[in-house]
């Protein structure tokens, strides 16, 4: 294709609809279709990059190979296309920002007025096209953050319009994902908010191709057809979107309705035809009736999805792979902490233990005795990066019996002394840097020692992964502690970090510094998740 063609896709009504699971199954149609994809995602907000935002508020932040920290919707895009993206998938208004007066004050608009237009949405057109230019797809999917009618969000759309009348209609399409609520009063869903979504595109002068519309209840044809009436778009062009079973059936779902043929009908791609045999294998594991499997996943922010999401795919799709079903507790590290009778007893009905990444001291404790839990017991657990620091610090108190023993960034007035951080500061790194893109991120290559459990479950000799931390395990330690059992078995040569740590004398209970759910895809679990949930079975079938 000589002309890149990029699809838009907007929310109305309401957020948490799905967009970043719209965007992806997008992608992954069309991939399957033969095209070279690319996503894109333009968040309104001021933050320069989600790196310093608070979980309860945006979830988790999503790292990509070159240490971008972006949405949680990249790993959708990354899990439904299975391609890794890149620092030009992320805009935020931040950014944008940012640059416009970073030129400003360099004297680059020559004394000019700056505006939001032109200069605002030209810098957000000129990203838009360099996105493409850049990733070299055939098509770029950008899911347009925020909803319909938010302040922020104007400028974006405002720039979008303008691409459309500058790269021409068969060239650029917009999807609007719009809800259907469902009023229990009535026993009916009703269409007046997406018509009013609708309406207040259009008042900016956009108008959408294609209408998926969301809802969690069968959408019937007459309503369908109303929703094209009023909102001016084909009959065939309204979409059902109904919830599912699991967010890997939207792309055989759109495929059923024709949305690959819709979209190439439009684009001018010619006649084209997916390939889903991998989705709907999928589906078929998915569907089909599994035993449960508890896994415990020892958390701060107990019951929030968004938080732990990409973990939580990962868990779901080795678990999909080895024919169960997961069955996640959520435990609160404080109440841990706190011996909470209820909690102790979760906690002891688990087949497997993950301790995910993390910030701060606040439940670090009850992580701790969740590890020591699993040593004493045998069982499974695997820990990611502050779970992985924290099953070193628990060896090390077991081993020399002094409680004391602890990481550095939960004594930064180093009232302890250095003697006691079994985890320190990574030599880049200090108490008074700033928090926003500073800590190691993105992939580094890891070396992995021969004849261990690591090398067992990787099935290579060395392997790449993504990083986010601020602190790195002492090497100090590293003797007294591999004396004791606990094995580094993953080292990054460069540095002498030490990214691997697995306990000897225990059938699974293994640490990693760097963040294996980011590699976690649907037809490909990651080797560590599988080992987990293998393992699992194991002392399931054993207890």
């Amino acid at each position: 294709m000589k002309q890149t063609k990029f699809i838009f896709i907007t929310g109305g009504v309401c957020s948490s609809l799905g967009k970043g699971i719209a965007s992806a199954s997008i992608g992954a149609l069309l991939k399957s279709c033969g095209f070279k994809i690319f996503h894109l995602k333009l968040d309104p907000y001021i933050n320069v990059d989600p790196g310093t935002m608070n979980p309860f508020q945006h979830g988790e932040v999503y790292v990509l190979e070159d240490g971008s920290e972006t949405d949680l919707d990249l790993g959708h895009y990354e899990r439904f296309i299975e391609e890794n993206l890149s620092s030009n998938s992320s805009i935020t208004t931040g950014k944008i920002y940012s640059e416009v007066i970073a030129d400003e004050r360099k004297g680059i608009y020559l004394g000019g007025t700056i505006q939001i237009i032109p200069h605002i949405t030209n810098a957000i057109k000129k990203r838009i096209i360099n996105a493409g230019k850049k990733s070299k797809a055939d098509i770029v999917v950008i899911e347009i953050g925020g909803t319909t009618g938010d302040i922020e969000g104007l400028p974006i759309l405002e720039s979008i319009r303008q691409l459309r009348f500058e790269l021409g209609h068969e060239n650029t399409l917009f999807v609007h994902l719009t809800l259907l609520p469902y009023l229990m009063g009535a026993r009916e869903l009703k269409t007046k908010p997406t018509q009013a979504s609708v309406r207040e595109l259009r008042s900016i002068g956009l108008q959408p191709d294609i209408i998926l519309a969301r809802a969690d209840y069968p959408i019937k044809k007459e309503l369908l057809n109303k929703i094209a009436l009023f909102c001016d778009i084909d009959k065939n062009a309204v979409i059902p979107a109904p919830t599912v079973q699991s967010i890997y059936f939207v792309p055989t779902n759109y495929a059923e309705y024709n949305v690959h043929k819709l979209l190439a009908k439009k684009l001018g791609l010619g006649k084209i035809k997916p390939n889903l045999k991998q989705w709907e294998n999928l589906n078929e594991k998915i569907k089909a009736k599994k035993e449960l499997l508890r896994i415990a996943l020892i958390v701060k922010y107990s019951g929030l999805d968004d938080a732990y999401l990409s973990v939580i795919e990962s868990l779901k799709i080795a678990c999909y792979h080895q024919n169960r079903e997961l069955e996640l507790d959520w435990i609160n590290a404080e109440k841990l902490e706190e011996k909470d009778k209820k909690t102790l007893e979760n906690l002891k009905k688990a087949d497997g233990i993950l301790v995910p990444g993390g910030f701060g001291i606040r439940g670090t404790e009850g992580k701790i005795w969740a590890a020591r839990y699993a040593r004493e017991n045998k069982v499974p657990y695997l820990g990611i990066c502050l779970g992985m620091q924290l099953m070193c610090i628990e060896y090390m108190r077991y081993l020399t019996g002094d409680e004391k023993y602890t990481s550095e960034e939960f004594d930064e007035s180093g009232h302890l002394g250095s003697k006691y951080h079994v985890i320190n500061f990574l030599p880049s790194q200090y108490k008074e840097r700033d928090k926003g893109g500073t800590l190691r991120l993105g992939a580094y290559p890891c070396t992995l020692k021969p004849h261990t459990l690591a090398q067992k479950l990787y099935g290579k000799k060395t392997i790449q992964e993504r990083h986010r931390h601020r602190y790195e395990f002492n090497n100090k330690m590293k003797i007294k502690l591999e004396n004791g059992g606990l094995i580094s078995s993953g080292i990054f040569i460069k540095g002498n970090l030490v990214e691997i740590v697995e306990l000897k004398n225990h059938p699974f209970m293994i640490g990693c510094q760097f963040h294996p759910e980011f590699l976690s895809r649907p037809h490909h679990p990651h080797p560590l998740f599988t080992g987990l949930i293998k393992a699992s079975i194991i002392y399931n079938r054993n207890r």
